[in-house]
């Protein structure tokens, strides 16, 4: 019987109805409160009908210390750790000392207690209804914001859960890196991040979905990339407004800006991608408009074993690398030049593929032409999702 065990625990404890209510909340429905008011009212009335004094609930806890009734006023110090925060959903954590975590287990062990809920998970819960009743905010498994919440010093630890904006860019000119390096007053990643820290209060980290050389622009259909915003103070970004800004720049433009899950923000940056490219090549000793289509039409399908070029040697593991291209295209200018519009796998070095890169990459345009060739302009024409 319930009230019988109780009865036995009420004997040598002193417990709050929240307290008491816990070590059956495996029972029925209600909050711990109410299950614990209906306990302690009920062996009440069995007491009563044996002449025994009623067990009345303490005026201070044993186990929690009433840290219940703290619930009003930790609700104000989370709403002031949040002021100035924009969020909709929000979660409650919470620290108990390990003493108080302790005594509920020696308590549950001592009397054979098995539907006993943990003293944080109750706090959590019931804090947590509070605040959203003070504020119309919603919990949420994922939620805008965390709290982390010391019952008892009142201490409040407000975890602001990052934005994740996915979308693609274009690079518009020649001369700046996808991300800051020295010598470089800008860059793709500063010139959107930017606008977001702008927009949102919060630290911006730009993420690619691989990258192009300084020199290489990035046209087409734009390069995928996620946008983190760490703690930002603002969620509602006018995305549409922010695309805006950054394509007045004349030198990046983004397209399709929408917010993404963190699941989603991954998967973008570990997409497989084919690339499509526009590389004018220069061959010193003289080329023929057949040798740039005979070059073309043995590119096609074949399978490169390229090892890290010797330019991003101290960047990159030194491996070979197996890629393939897929599409290969000449056009013929004049006696020194011809462009090549090639479609390869992700990962395959186009400059090293038309220069073989002293022998690291087999075959190459240099191999099949039997003379030295220079990639001399590469654009990057599309990025082709798989």
């Amino acid at each position: 019987m319930i009230t019988e065990k109780a009865a036995k625990v009420l004997e040598s404890h002193e417990l709050c109805d929240h307290c008491l209510g816990r070590l059956f909340a495996g029972l029925g429905k209600g909050t711990n409160e109410e299950r614990g008011k209906a306990i302690r009212f009920v062996l009440n009335m069995e007491r009563s009908a044996e002449g025994l004094p009623p067990v009345e609930r303490p005026e201070t806890c044993e186990l929690c210390g009433n840290v219940f009734e703290r619930i009003p006023e930790l609700t104000g110090r989370m709403e002031e750790a949040a002021a100035g925060v924009e969020f909709e959903t929000f979660l409650v954590g919470s620290r108990f000392p390990e003493e108080v975590k302790e005594n509920e287990k020696a308590l549950w062990e001592e009397f054979g207690i098995e539907t006993a809920e943990p003293i944080n998970r109750e706090f959590n819960r019931e804090l947590g209804k509070a605040f959203g009743k003070a504020t119309g905010k919603d919990t949420a498994k994922n939620p805008d914001v965390v709290f982390i919440v010391e019952p008892y010093s009142g201490r409040i630890e407000l975890q602001i859960n990052p934005l994740y904006i996915y979308g693609r860019y274009r690079k518009l000119v020649r001369g700046i890196p996808q991300t800051p390096l020295p010598d470089f007053d800008e860059s793709v990643a500063s010139i959107i991040c930017r606008a977001f820290s702008r927009a949102s209060g919060g630290k911006c980290v730009f993420k690619g979905a691989g990258r192009e050389d300084v020199d290489v622009r990035m046209l087409g259909n734009g390069r995928p990339f996620i946008v983190e915003v760490k703690r930002p103070k603002k969620r509602k970004l006018d995305l549409d407004a922010m695309a805006k800004e950054i394509n007045a720049s004349g030198k990046v433009e983004v397209l399709n800006l929408r917010f993404v899950s963190p699941k989603e923000a991954e998967e973008v940056l570990t997409w497989s991608h084919r690339k499509e490219y526009l590389a004018l090549v220069l061959v010193e000793d003289g080329v023929t408009p057949e040798e740039a289509e005979d070059v073309a039409r043995k590119l096609k399908g074949l399978e490169i074993h390229q090892r890290t070029p010797w330019r991003v040697r101290n960047v990159r593991a030194d491996k070979v690398r197996v890629r393939r291209v897929h599409e290969a295209k000449a056009r013929w200018l004049d006696g020194k030049h011809f462009e090549l519009r090639l479609v390869t796998d992700g990962g395959l070095y186009i400059k090293e593929l038309i220069s073989g890169d002293k022998g690291r990459t087999k075959p190459s345009v240099s191999d099949l032409l039997g003379k030295p060739a220079w990639c001399k302009r590469l654009d990057v024409m599309n990025i082709l999702d798989e």
